[in-house]
């Protein structure tokens, strides 16, 4: 790492930590020859390929999923910050696998299945986009499921209150 002050190569980390509005790591750095600090950020370099539908191949690339997630959590109680925390569990998800490729339905599902735990509403606004209904029942089916596994939810835990 050269120093931007005196462009010497050597330099010592006094300080590390996430930083997750950036997706990266922030690192304090002090040059080892005129003493002055200066701050960089260390991004993970992905080479994982996304199998689009019609048969390309594009680099994983976090940024878009972040996008995705935000049009889909837009006007719903899930912050950015928990979409940036969401977007780095899924990479988490795919680095920890150490996948080189993955489709774009598996992806899908996996943010889906993300997206259901925490909000219908989102969770719903993504599948459209995602599922490419083509008619109305197909969406009210979608909806029908999710309401009908919400009130088995309900029942569940109003059974194990009562009991």
């Amino acid at each position: 790492m050269h120093c931007p002050f005196c462009n010497h190569f050597d330099s010592k980390v006094t300080d590390s930590r996430n930083a997750v509005e950036q997706n990266a790591i922030r690192r304090r750095r002090e040059c080892l020859n005129c003493q002055k600090r200066f701050t960089t950020f260390e991004t993970v370099d992905l080479t994982i390929q996304v199998h689009k539908r019609d048969g390309r191949y594009e680099d994983f690339q976090q940024d878009k999923l972040i996008r995705g997630l935000d049009a889909a959590c837009r006007h719903t109680r899930i912050s950015h910050d928990q979409v940036l925390t969401l977007a780095s569990q899924i990479t988490a998800d795919l680095l920890e696998r150490q996948v080189r490729e993955i489709d774009t339905t598996e992806l899908g599902e996996s943010v889906m299945k993300h997206l259901k735990e925490l909000d219908t509403i989102a969770y719903i606004r993504f599948a459209c986009v995602y599922r490419r209904f083509k008619v109305m029942e197909e969406l009210m089916d979608e909806i029908q499921s999710i309401a009908i596994e919400e009130e088995l939810t309900k029942e569940g835990s109003n059974v194990s209150q009562k009991g």
